[in-house]
């Protein structure tokens, strides 16, 4: 599995779940703060800045401010990054206690669940993302993933949700046609790849061999099915 940040530097930092770069190509501009996985980045030069910041915040009266939540979350961003995962999720519970509302804080929150190995506070954690916001992709995504063993068809829902709100998500194509290959749809597992393909070919090699058909081949001429 794998779970996104900064559109800018999102090159530097591809160790976290599973989420992929491409959901997050039509978010809004607030949503290239968010620490994710594949594809991430954490902005890390304005770090010692944002650690004084934060320290001013913890003691500050004023705490229950926009600038402090936006601080602090910043913060859970450079503790996350450091793998300080204990310290990211005190910190983002802290934006919480200030915006009970924040998408971003509840989205981080279930990534450092995820990577804590906490799938179930992690699910409750983007619930919570998606009734502020229904459209935000990579919780969508991310809950896909935490799905498709125990729950495999609701995984399927999520993904095909996840790509009607962002056409050229090619590894939400990706992991529709896996899940779709293990529920014994091996049609509707043939397109989802083919639409992947289309979108990035570079996924051509990680495609089941059975799935590969001639036509595909052609979308990815220098990877020839065999």
């Amino acid at each position: 599995m794998a779970v996104i940040l900064a559109c800018r530097a999102r090159a530097t930092y591809r160790r976290h779940l599973d989420i992929q770069s491409d959901l997050m190509e039509c978010d809004d501009v607030e949503r290239r703060q968010l620490w994710t996985g594949v594809g991430a980045a954490v902005v890390l030069a304005a770090g010692v800045a944002t650690w004084a910041v934060m320290s001013e915040a913890a003691t500050s009266s004023d705490v229950k401010t926009t600038l402090s939540a936006h601080a602090l979350l910043q913060a859970g961003l450079v503790q996350a990054n450091e793998k300080d995962l204990d310290g990211a999720e005190d910190t983002f519970t802290r934006v919480l206690t200030i915006e009970p509302d924040n998408k971003l804080a509840w989205y981080n929150l279930g990534v450092v669940s995820q990577q804590s190995g906490r799938p179930a506070d992690a699910l409750k954690a983007y619930d919570a993302v998606l009734k502020i916001d229904p459209k935000f992709t990579s919780a969508i995504f991310n809950q896909a993933m935490l799905l498709k063993t125990t729950n495999p068809d609701r995984a399927i829902t999520l993904l095909k949700r996840a790509i009607s709100l962002n056409p050229k998500a090619a590894k939400a194509y990706f992991q529709l046609g896996e899940a779709l290959a293990k529920r014994g749809n091996g049609t509707g597992a043939r397109d989802a790849y083919r639409h992947a393909i289309l979108i990035d070919q570079s996924l051509f090699s990680q495609v089941p061999k059975p799935f590969r058909d001639a036509d595909m081949s052609v979308l990815h001429p220098a990877s020839p099915s065999r």
